[in-house]
């Protein structure tokens, strides 16, 4: 039997700057939806837009990260351009 490959980790990110008491703020009252939109704009943009960074980071495809960009932009949400 072969050993699996595992894909490289994701790469390191700084710590969100918010406290902890500032972030639950946050998430009280939101939607699961609107948090993960939240997540997924913010590391777009600490990836400098790189799609393929932002969808390991995110440990999802980048197919699902593109359909939720064209989502977004659909909604008319404000997307960080494309670096790939």
């Amino acid at each position: 039997m072969m050993p699996h490959k595992f894909p490289n980790p994701a790469p390191e990110l700084p710590a969100p700057s918010l406290a902890p008491n500032e972030v639950v703020p946050f998430l009280i009252g939101s939607t699961v939806g609107e948090i993960e939109r939240e997540l997924v704009l913010q590391t777009l943009a600490r990836c400098n837009g790189n799609r393929t960074r932002a969808a390991r980071v995110l440990g999802v495809s980048v197919r699902t990260l593109r359909n939720k960009i064209r989502q977004y932009s659909a909604e008319g949400i404000d997307v960080p351009a494309h670096h790939d």
